[in-house]
This record gives structure tokens, sequence and C-alpha cells, in this order.
């Protein structure tokens, strides 16, 4: 199991349109395609203008192929060409469960 944890910084005084378009348009599309959403986050300290969401794959294949599916897909599209403006830089990291983890660890210690 590997976890994707993607931050987009948004435009400044733009993260509560970014979201309200997110809930209108984006996520019935990515929830269909991507699966297991973990959850979705904004930052209180820090970074203020940051979006956090984590998704779960079984591997890196799996997230290879629903990324792939979602990318084509026209509604996606129509929805980023909106989105797209609000985002001023996007980061992505591949994270994986340690063995005690409670979200998924194999419970085998390497």
């Amino acid at each position: 199991m590997i976890l994707d944890e993607r931050t987009y910084t948004i435009e400044p005084a733009h993260v509560s349109a970014y979201l309200d378009l997110y809930v209108a348009e984006g996520m019935a599309i990515q929830t269909r395609h991507l699966g297991r959403l973990i959850g979705w986050f904004t930052q209180d300290i820090g970074a203020v203008n940051d979006v956090v969401h984590i998704w779960q794959y079984d591997d890196l294949a799996d997230r290879d192929r629903r990324r792939a599916a979602m990318e084509a897909d026209p509604a996606w599209k129509a929805f980023r060409a909106k989105a797209a403006p609000l985002v001023r830089a996007m980061r992505s990291r591949i994270l994986k469960p340690t063995w005690f983890s409670p979200l998924g660890g194999t419970g085998v210690q390497p």
C-alpha cells in the first residue's frame, strides 16, 4: 500500500474559491477514478494558501493506472482548465507505511 500526498499552493486569497470549485466540479471525478481518499487538508499555520490531499493506492502500478484514466477523462480536463489559474505550484510525495503503521503496515518488521 502507498499514499500519494499532493500539496497545491493556491494563489493567495483564492483558497476558498479553489476549494469551492473542487467540491462543485472536481471531487466526484477524482473520487470515481482514484478510489480511496484519506483526506483533504488546509493549513492554519505556515503556508496558509497550501491545500493537501492524500490518496491511497495498492501500489505504484495501481496509482499510474487510476491517474491515467482520470487524466483521459474530458470532465477532468475541463475542471483542470478552470482550476489551473488558481494554482501557483504543486508537489507530490509517495509515502509507504512503516511495518508498525495503523494505516496498513504489514506488521512484519523488515
